[in-house]
């Protein structure tokens, strides 16, 4: 954990004259706290044993306007520190989602998102409560121990000197306390992130986990990731209870041996008695924050455990070199691969792909199961990069386009559709967010959906639920075609897009997709090969490499894989055509 706070110190640096102001008043503060020991010490020396009745007055009003100043004092700090606390929170809330929204998306594949939810939420909470109060309460702390051995050596040097013996076993006692507290705070923040995970994951899978009639493992599942954050609560509370009793027992030997020392002063009268009633109040004064040492440690480590986690966010690296971005252009379209080959995990998923889309053109691309299909779609926006060879678009290497630029003229629609839980047309439009209606009704008719969405309550302005869950499967797949295809891209990718439709809604959308005016270069990925019989081109993978290329017909003809998984999939469909046409021929007869 070593340098948390100095790694993250551009966020807090610009509030830095808060943080001295603040620090400024609390110096005050400290300072009119001794006033009352001060003026307590005047009452009991000069108004009390020496009979000066007329300094009462004047002394009790001394001490309410110290602790009216002091008040004023008080508050002031504690608003600065909060700003400066709050304002550093924001800027490092909004730099960690700025990081999250620009991670590529191996991140994603590595992380739960219940537990950057805790990052977000909880461990960001932790961090901004240290900066808030945590720095101040610590300043205070040393304020207060400092200016109070200050006045007290003034008061009687014999007495400070005891003191001085308790003040090193409280610090000492601290620092270990501190040591055996950091690691368990740590194993607290990750507990609570893998506990945030699980209740993430089993209520968005809460459908599946009903179906299959699994309620139970999961609550056992949750219970033990409960009982793991329960667990390493109760390490934390163990030390807390060792360590409080271990500081009051400490403080109060330190009053003990103080008025026993200070009453036989006062008695063989080497001390007066207002002086040791100001050092018992100083005491006190020096006890009350010494006593709350474990609180001010507790955030402090928290904050530390907490700065350690945002900076894993922070200090990730991307993994797609962005030295050699500048091409920021419109494109048209032209897709090459060049003796591709990419490494997952240590082993090849593709090798030597090598081809070439031209503009309007559509490529298919089919293959058994972990043949490399996604992966090798997902080269063209650049959400990886190659081990070996090049992916050029429009001649230019995907390496030396800007991201925003290439993935803002490419559409891309996955099989798990994706929707935001708002209405039918923010998310068609979501890619252009000035589209109007007549071009979000265009692109719905494309994508087949105009129908469905015409007989939703609100049309168009439908909301739907979380995660797009009030649509069916089907309908949620043609509403992310027509978010792709809203904003005109010059490249669309449909990645298994249309699994969950029938096979006249597919043949429906492939017919008007081919049919649009200035299409754009399409690469299709869909397990029916009924949707890529119209290609230009199909490429067939297998392994991670091309086995074999060319229109459906002359594959069918080669007689090699695309053959075999066509006979899979229409053999029984030609069975139960031979079937129905002679029962057929006996009706009419």
């Amino acid at each position: 954990m070593a340098g948390v706070y100095r790694r993250l110190s551009r966020f807090y640096r610009p509030y830095l004259s808060l943080l001295w102001v603040s620090l400024g008043f609390l110096v005050l503060t400290a300072l009119l706290q001794l006033a009352y020991p001060y003026l307590l010490k005047a009452i009991v020396n000069r108004v009390i044993l020496g009979h000066r009745e007329d300094l009462l007055l004047p002394l009790s009003a001394a001490i309410l306007l110290a602790s009216l100043v002091k008040g004023v004092c008080n508050f002031t700090q504690a608003y600065l520190a909060q700003v400066f606390g709050a304002r550093t929170a924001f800027d490092l809330r909004n730099e960690l989602y700025r990081k999250l929204n620009h991670l590529p998306f191996r991140f994603y594949d590595e992380i739960h998102t219940g537990d950057l939810m805790s990052r977000l939420t909880a461990d960001l909470d932790a961090f901004r409560m240290f900066f808030a109060f945590g720095i101040n309460n610590l300043m205070n702390l040393f304020l207060t121990i400092v200016f109070s051995i200050g006045m007290m050596l003034t008061l009687d040097v014999r007495l400070a000197l005891l003191l001085s013996i308790v003040i090193p076993v409280l610090a000492a006692t601290a620092i270990r306390f501190d040591k055996k507290i950091g690691p368990v705070f740590m194993t607290i923040r990750q507990t609570l992130g893998r506990l945030n995970s699980g209740v993430q994951e089993s209520l968005m899978g809460v459908r599946t986990v009903k179906s299959f009639a699994r309620e139970a493992h999961e609550i056992d599942k949750f219970r033990e990731r409960n009982q793991a954050y329960y667990d390493a609560n109760i390490r934390a509370t163990r030390l807390w209870r060792a360590f409080f009793p271990a500081i009051e027992l400490t403080g109060n030997l330190g009053v003990v041996l103080i008025l026993l020392v200070g009453g036989w002063l006062v008695m063989s009268g080497h001390m007066n008695l207002g002086d040791l009633v100001a050092f018992l109040s100083l005491i006190w004064y020096m006890i009350w924050p010494m006593s709350q040492l474990g609180f001010f440690l507790n955030n402090w480590t928290q904050a530390t455990a907490a700065g350690a986690r945002l900076l894993e966010i922070l200090e990730q690296e991307d993994d797609l070199d962005a030295s050699r971005e500048e091409v920021d252009r419109p494109m048209e379209g032209l897709v090459e691969f060049r003796g591709v080959s990419v490494k997952l995990g240590g082993e090849y998923v593709l090798r030597d792909i090598t081809f070439t889309a031209r503009p309007g053109q559509t490529l298919a691309i089919v293959g058994l199961t972990g043949s490399g299909k996604s992966t090798l779609v997902s080269l063209i926006p650049r959400f990886r990069d190659v081990d070996e060879g090049a992916v050029l678009v429009d001649g230019v290497d995907v390496r030396q386009w800007k991201r925003e630029s290439l993935r803002r003229q490419v559409g891309f629609v996955f099989q798990e559709a994706f929707l935001f839980s708002t209405t039918i047309f923010a998310n068609i439009a979501y890619g252009r967010p000035g589209a109007d209606m007549a071009r979000v009704q265009e692109a719905s008719e494309v994508a087949d959906a105009a129908e469905f969405i015409h007989r939703l309550p609100d049309g168009y302005l439908t909301l739907v639920g979380e995660r797009g869950l009030g649509l069916s499967g089907g309908q949620r797949q043609r509403v992310s075609i027509a978010r792709a295809l809203v904003p005109e891209p010059r490249i669309l990718i449909l990645d298994d897009a249309t699994s969950a439709v029938d096979m006249e809604t597919e043949e429906v959308i492939q017919k008007r997709l081919a049919a649009r005016t200035g299409r754009a270069t399409t690469f299709l990925i869909a397990q029916r090969l009924n949707a890529v019989k119209d290609a230009d081109e199909i490429l067939v993978l297998d392994g991670g490499r091309i086995v074999e290329r060319g229109r459906h017909q002359e594959l069918l003809d080669l007689g090699g894989l695309y053959r075999q998984i066509y006979d899979m999939q229409f053999r029984d469909l030609e069975a139960l055509r031979q079937f129905a046409n002679p029962c057929m021929a006996e009706g009419e007869r």
